[in-house]
């Protein structure tokens, strides 16, 4: 029975959301599955995956082959990593430790980049809202700006000729 790792959609129209599940290669897109493995959420800036790293490594193990988008999705978030490292243990390249160590250290700097990408869209959206916020001070600046000066230049015009017919009387 070939198995393979792919995604199985759920959700609404135009709102994705798919399950990573381990299923045989015959059964239909969103039909049987042998194990779900983790959550896909595109819709979300950065893109929310929920993965079970070690049923992934597990899988691949005995032989399950990922699609395309689940190779990438199993590669960002490690499962793939930790694969090969296991490969390196079972050669007596690495002990456990050392495969253990490399893992962690790739976790840690993957999260920063991530963290990194996550603080950066914050920024960019605060930037973006007080850039609008000081567009629309700036329209509304206007609009009074534009309303006022009618009724004062009115006034200035009563009060000017009334100085000009006291002058002319003098």
């Amino acid at each position: 029975m070939p198995v393979k790792i792919r995604l199985q959609r759920h959700g609404k129209k135009g709102k994705p959301y798919y399950w990573i599940v381990a299923a045989d290669s015959r059964s239909k897109r969103d039909g049987k599955y042998l194990e779900k493995l983790g959550a896909y959420n595109p819709n979300t800036n950065p893109a929310t995956i929920e993965l079970d790293v070690n049923g992934a490594v597990q899988w691949l193990q005995n032989g399950a082959q990922p699609t395309d988008t689940a190779k990438a999705i199993l590669s960002y978030k490690g499962a793939m990593l930790k694969n090969h490292l296991a490969g390196g243990v079972r050669k007596g390249a690495l002990t456990e430790e050392q495969a253990e160590e490399k893992f962690n250290a790739w976790l840690e700097e993957k999260a920063a980049k991530v963290e990194a990408k996550t603080e950066g869209l914050s920024k960019a959206d605060a930037e973006a809202k007080a850039k609008a916020h000081e567009a629309e001070k700036a329209v509304n600046e206007a609009r009074i700006a534009a309303a006022a000066p009618v009724v004062e230049e009115e006034v200035a015009e009563d009060v000017a000729t009334e100085e000009t017919a006291a002058n002319e009387e003098e």
